[in-house]
């Protein structure tokens, strides 16, 4: 099958539980469908005192939270043939933009901000209103604790 940007299936990575979770749903799901798998963590630049002396990146953030993701995912082996970038934007609208040219957006179904009793978060929530693709939203496992207690994996 040759394979062209439109093949892909794009995931979503903010370091959280949930989009690692996605990640490792994606993986055998691309293998399956014979897709390619690609990696995507977006960053933004935040508004800054242009006369701060400051030494911090945030696309270097975005790429250490984009391994850490791939490496919490797969640890030491990911997918042969997976790519992964970091690209500059919001997130649900620049993943809205990449759902033009691709198979599928595999996604966790919350992030680190907003509220965490909501079943989605903002960024998924726009993304499966607004991509131009199939989206799949990956809700992260509850696992049962010694004392009952469910914990979010």
């Amino acid at each position: 099958m040759e394979t062209t940007r439109t093949d892909r299936i794009i995931v979503g990575v903010d370091g959280s539980a949930s989009s690692v979770e996605a990640l490792r749903y994606a993986a055998p799901l691309a293998d399956a469908l014979n897709r390619p798998l690609h990696v995507v963590t977006t960053w933004t630049a935040p508004p800054i005192d242009p006369y701060a002396a400051i030494e911090w990146s945030p696309e270097q953030d975005a790429e250490e939270i984009l391994g850490e993701s791939i490496r919490k995912a797969f640890g030491g082996r990911p997918p042969a043939g997976m790519t992964q970038r970091t690209l500059l934007g919001a997130p649900a609208r620049t993943l809205i933009g990449l759902s033009e040219n691709c198979y599928m957006l595999v996604l966790g179904s919350r992030g680190h901000g907003g509220f965490a009793g909501l079943l989605l978060g903002s960024v998924s929530a726009a993304c499966a209103e607004h991509a131009h693709c199939p989206v799949l939203i990956v809700h992260t496992r509850k696992t049962a604790t010694a004392d009952g207690d469910h914990t979010r994996l």
